[in-house]
């Protein structure tokens, strides 16, 4: 009872994100480092997005999700970074209660549809490349609206689950989080009251969402792989692999990434390794994403050259 009492006469209703304070004399270059990295992930992406929506040519099912995945990365992106931004010349970095957990719910709701979205991008590859003459008949229209919305459901709703266990939690102090945004290892940290039921919570969608997510992953591409093998043609397995390439490369950014930070032990000395790597996958893969997927793409290439070439012709009319 007396536990109870302290804890309600000392509840804490905000807390304080230390961010990158610990740096005082970057705090420009960080800020504009920083400022320059959303700016080209909202560009790149909502670009990349905008491009697949009005282009016919580029209305296929890879294309789809790949325009889904810009979406989904501006709003992973903005979900951290505008609030970390307008910290930076604060003296006082606080965030209230309610505020934090909401920031988690939508960065974690996010990122379990990144993971479902990856998923089923890995089998949009599998169709094409295992079945190339049924693909749009198993790849319709319906099947991948169908699977966008399954995504962002059971995302939403693994992050759905992680808020309830979350607001079971008390904090009474203290309330220092020595991160840019509220990060559930960081929260569990600082509360006063048992969290054995949140991780187990956590241990069970790590599994579900992290290590089912890969197995399928890489059970789509042990079937890809052994596919590839068996064309003739070396420029037919070149082309089939490069159809491959990017969705491979933001798996193990992502992925990688993610791993690195909620598997390393919570010690005083990995936080700041935790941050740095955290900035990785909310920030740098969000960035770099659109480029994954532009810069080997000649079909996005092409799109984008008819889009100059239609531009300039309005202009020219003025």
């Amino acid at each position: 009872m007396a536990m109870a009492e302290g804890m309600n006469s000392t509840a804490v209703t905000r807390f304080i994100l230390l961010g990158f304070s610990e740096f005082p004399r970057l705090t420009a270059i960080f800020f504009s480092i920083f400022l320059g990295i959303y700016l080209m992930t909202v560009s790149g992406n909502l670009g990349l997005f905008t491009l697949i929506k009005m282009d016919a040519f580029l209305h296929t099912p890879m294309y789809f999700f790949i325009s889904k995945l810009a979406f989904l990365d501006f709003c992973y992106a903005s979900s951290t970074i505008p609030k970390m931004l307008s910290d930076f010349f604060k003296k006082q970095k606080f965030i209230s209660l309610r505020g934090c957990t909401m920031q988690y719910f939508f960065l974690s709701g996010l990122a379990l549809t990144e993971c479902c979205l990856l998923v089923a991008m890995a089998y949009d590859r599998y169709a094409a490349i295992c079945n190339p003459l049924l693909y749009l008949t198993i790849m319709s229209p319906t099947l991948c609206v169908q699977m966008m919305v399954g995504s962002c459901i059971t995302g939403f709703l693994g992050g759905f689950i992680q808020l309830c266990g979350l607001l079971q939690l008390h904090f009474c102090g203290p309330n220092v989080i020595n991160h840019f945004f509220c990060d559930l290892p960081q929260l569990m940290l600082l509360s006063c009251t048992d969290t054995i039921f949140l991780q187990v919570i956590i241990s069970v969608l790590t599994v579900i969402f992290g290590v089912m997510s890969v197995l399928v992953i890489m059970i789509s591409y042990g079937y890809i792989v052994g596919t590839i093998l068996k064309i003739a043609s070396a420029e037919g397995r070149s082309k089939a692999f490069n159809t491959c390439v990017s969705h491979l490369t933001a798996v193990t950014l992502f992925f990688g990434s993610g791993t690195f930070v909620y598997l390393c032990p919570n010690s005083n000395s990995s936080w700041n390794q935790n941050k740095l790597a955290s900035v990785v996958y909310t920030m740098v893969i969000p960035m770099l994403n659109p480029m994954i997927y532009s810069l080997r793409n000649k079909e996005i290439k092409y799109a984008l050259s008819r889009w100059k070439k239609r531009i300039f012709s309005w202009t020219d009319g003025f």
